[in-house]
């Protein structure tokens, strides 16, 4: 029997920040959605609540321990994990669609990995692999 018991409204409800995301996933059971749009709403809720994106932190500033963690990471745990750390996964018709994307940011910012520093590497590996795509001759930086 489980002794964890979180006060709903002591956490943050990522759901509040994730209108526009759940829309897009609802949309996309009935027509095509463009996987960029998706993307961009996913990035706009991770910038509202953290200041970051999963961009601005490379995968390899997570131990062996925490990919293995989060590839065996399921629904239940996830919902348990996002808690202890102070967020809600759920919305009004279940989990959210993104709780495993939305894990990857509780744990980069439990391991104080969203940093500026961190985020500019990581955008200039980015930048650097695009650069080196074939037939890619710039980049395009937002402010």
């Amino acid at each position: 029997m489980s002794t964890i018991a979180f006060d709903p409204s002591a956490l943050t409800r990522i759901a509040d920040f994730a209108g526009t995301l759940t829309e897009l996933h609802r949309t996309g059971r009935h027509r095509l959605v463009d996987d960029d749009q998706i993307d961009r709403a996913f990035d706009a809720v991770c910038r509202s609540i953290w200041g970051y994106t999963i961009d601005d932190v490379s995968d390899e500033l997570f131990s062996a321990e925490d990919h293995a963690w989060l590839d065996a990471l399921d629904e239940a745990r996830a919902r348990i994990f996002a808690a202890e750390q102070g967020f809600d996964l759920i919305d009004d018709d279940g989990m959210l669609t993104d709780w495993w994307g939305f894990c990857w940011m509780i744990l980069a910012e439990k391991r104080g990995l969203l940093t500026p520093d961190n985020r500019a590497a990581a955008r200039a590996a980015l930048e650097d692999h695009y650069l080196a795509t074939p037939h890619v001759i710039g980049v395009v930086r937002m402010r």
